[in-house]
């Protein structure tokens, strides 16, 4: 590759040491410059407040602090000898010229976009080294900066000292975390004991200690088809095999023909279970815009459509809704089937914290994918970064930029990137988006002022199941407060700056399926305080065989670390705005207790503060936002659900139109998505929901879903003067 710009002697020099410190590589000729492809040139400002770096072979590299990418730019254009903005007039973001003398005033700029936070520090002394060679506690953002987003670490490229360091890192916290995790699992071993003591007690005394579980009838119903459908595909087998067609022709009468069966071998292929109900998946590959890899599986019905090719399936650069229609590329024919049916609408679902899409799959016909595919809908399941098979365009996994992301990145980078991709290869330019606990969370920072609200543009509606923006109780739980009390330093040394406990990964490729499987329900449970009471028991073990995943430590900092979730019990409000919206709703709870005559006299008016304000003056949205429908779990200990649906109905969202809500009393955190009433109490309504907030210009071209040919558009509400 060709050599960067070189014209003024001192900003050259300046330049090209900035550039090294964020490149991907050190590379350095003879004559002193940095040359490589992957040598940083330039930042890309995704939002505002997300720089990534490009390198000389068009490649990217992952978000770096908003001052170090500014300086990177500054340099830049002085070395060309111009004075271009940079960033593009809309972001409305100012970059002095003189960028090597004014931290403190690009640092103040970030905060264009949002209040800035109170007790926020400036100073250069509490900025973090950008020294290559600095040693990685320097590394370390203060951590008091942003109160909800701090910056993250600045991690230089690969030399001797900083791999050794690293190295230090993950000795330190395979060990720490390996620890911590005993304690978790020795606690999970100990609260099941009275269980287990009670139903061997139950069993000696002739009773089924399962009895009392709400389906219990139905779960012996369903195990004993199970059995029926191995015996019947051992048959199947035999048939085949000894040249028997009549099966043969009795499947080409059926829509979905199972392609696998018998014994389930618990296994973590999505496709596999696919195909045990007549679908199956192909698997996509998609580049965010800071250069991660990440999966996208495609659900169809192998009977109408055909697999289209491993080429054609990887990713396509980190550019996304690139042209005027909103799509990376046109869409694409190859592998499709009948033409002559209306098309599929689209929908996107995203998974929740240490999960895959997998979990959307595990629960046969009931399971919410493949509810929705058979039903008529055009389903892809996006994955986060890292997931079971981390990968970046030029980061490996020992390298600590691999992992300096959070909450934030999958927001605004994870999921512009797969709806941009489902676009592309639908030809739509909405789809609907469906989001279980985590994902939930990665889409409302993602629709937020200041984040990328004009994502909201390209989503018809945003179905939240278990939405997680508020904390529950189980915050305040003895491991947690643990997580929370000590400091970031000390996280990092606990739980490293790579992965967060690798060693589950390691657990999930050599244990057996059944064993896993009863060893991650047990702890999860533990963890979390949930029960598979109302689960199908039978697959349980299957609904493991998806989680964990890899996700970074830094996004587990970000949830459970002192200065961010944990700390402020919220995704997009800071810890003293949460204990104002619970006074405003304690009374406005007694203004309901004391009847409308105080609700007609009282002073300021109702969903105002008590300045008279508007409480829409601290929305997180704006205009740009989709319709939401949501399905609460009422007795979920990990997130509050019903504090965010309060924020909609009292007016501190008056951009938020809500289609549907459900608050579900019984329901803890996993049931929305494998309770096994939940394809009635909450697949069924999704259905309906997307179906209904159809954009009406394309409702006539799209294939009614199964059961929605009396549903009747939604009809947003006229914004309000």
């Amino acid at each position: 590759m060709g050599r960067l710009p070189v014209t003024k002697p001192s900003l050259s020099s300046e330049y090209l040491e900035q550039a090294e410190r964020l490149s991907g590589h050190s590379h350095r000729g003879r004559d002193g410059l940095i040359t490589g492809s992957t040598t940083a040139v330039q930042a890309k400002f995704v939002t505002p407040q997300d720089p990534v770096i490009e390198t000389a072979d068009g490649s990217r590299l992952p978000s770096v602090p908003l001052f170090e990418a500014q300086k990177l730019n500054a340099l830049k254009n002085q070395v060309d000898g111009t004075n271009a903005p940079l960033v593009d007039e809309k972001n409305k973001v100012y970059y002095p010229n003189d960028v090597t003398n004014n931290e403190s005033r690009v640092q103040e700029q970030s905060y264009a976009h949002n209040a800035r936070p109170e007790g926020l520090i400036m100073s250069r002394r509490s900025s973090q080294s950008s020294d290559p060679s600095a040693t990685l506690r320097l590394a370390i953002p203060p951590s008091r900066t942003n109160p909800l987003f701090p910056p993250l670490p600045l991690y230089g490229p690969s030399s001797l000292f900083r791999d050794v360091q690293c190295m230090a890192f993950r000795v330190s916290s395979a060990i720490l975390s390996l620890c911590f995790l005993g304690v978790i699992v020795m606690g999970a071993a100990a609260t099941s004991l009275p269980l287990a003591y009670r139903n061997v007690t139950m069993r000696l005394r002739g009773r089924d200690p399962n009895a009392h579980r709400p389906f219990y009838m139905e779960e012996k119903r369903r195990q004993a088809l199970r059995k029926e459908e191995v015996r019947a595909w051992r048959r199947r087998s035999s048939t085949s095999k000894s040249g028997g067609d009549d099966d043969d022709v009795a499947d080409q009468d059926r829509e979905y023909v199972p392609t696998e069966g018998g014994e389930d071998p618990l296994i973590c292929d999505v496709a596999y279970y696919a195909r045990r109900v007549g679908l199956d998946v192909e698997k996509f590959e998609v580049q965010t815009e800071d250069g991660f890899i990440i999966q996208l599986w495609h659900v169809y019905n192998p009977k109408t459509e055909s697999r289209r090719s491993s080429e054609y399936r990887r990713h396509r650069g980190p550019q996304i809704f690139a042209d005027a229609n909103g799509s990376i590329d046109a869409p694409h024919d190859e592998g499709q089937g009948d033409h002559t049916r209306r098309k599929k609408y689209p929908v996107l679902l995203i998974h929740g914290l240490l999960q895959s899409a997998g979990a959307y799959c595990s629960n046969d016909d009931d399971s919410l994918a493949f509810l929705l595919c058979k039903n008529g809908y055009d389903v892809w399941l996006g994955n986060n970064r890292c997931g079971f098979d981390p990968k970046h365009t030029l980061l490996g996994y020992s390298d600590p930029r691999m992992w300096a992301w959070n909450i934030r990145q999958m927001g605004v980078m994870d999921l512009p990137a797969l709806i941009s991709r489902v676009l592309a290869e639908t030809g739509f330019d909405k789809l609907g988006l469906v989001c279980h606990s985590q994902g939930t969370t990665q889409t409302l920072v993602a629709l937020a002022k200041g984040q990328r609200p004009d994502l909201g543009h390209k989503i018809s509606v945003f179905c939240a199941l278990a939405p997680a923006a508020y904390a529950g109780p189980l915050i305040g739980k003895g491991y947690f407060k643990f997580m929370r009390a000590i400091s970031s330093g000390m996280f990092r040394i606990v739980f490293g700056i790579h992965s967060f406990i690798p060693f589950m990964m390691a657990m999930h490729s050599l244990l057996p399926g059944a064993m896993y499987g009863a060893l991650g329900y047990r702890t999860f449970s533990f963890l979390f305080n949930w029960s598979d009471d109302r689960w199908d028991q039978g697959l349980r073990n299957r609904m493991f065989q998806f989680a964990p995943v890899y996700v970074s430590a830094e996004s587990m900092r970000w949830w459970l670390g002192r200065d961010c979730f944990a700390k402020h019990k919220c995704i997009l409000s800071t810890k003293e705005e949460g204990k104002q919206e619970e006074a405003e709703d304690e009374d406005d709870e007694d203004d309901e207790k004391e009847g409308p005559s105080a609700l007609t006299n009282q002073s300021p008016p109702p969903h105002a503060t008590e300045d008279g304000k508007s409480r829409g003056a601290r929305a997180w949205y704006d205009d740009q936002v989709p319709p939401f429908a949501m399905w609460v779990a009422g007795s979920d200990d990990l997130v509050d659900g019903r504090r965010l649906l309060r924020r909609f109905e009292r007016g501190r969202e008056p951009h938020v139109q809500m289609v549907h809500s459900r608050i579900i009393p019984e329901y803890e955190h996993l049931d929305v998505i494998w309770a096994m009433d939940s394809p009635v109490k909450v697949g069924k309504e999704v259905k309906e929901v997307l179906w209904k907030t159809i954009p009406q210009d394309v409702r006539n071209s799209c294939r009614v879903p199964a059961g929605c040919g009396e549903v009747k558009p939604w009809a947003p509400e006229s914004p309000s003067g």
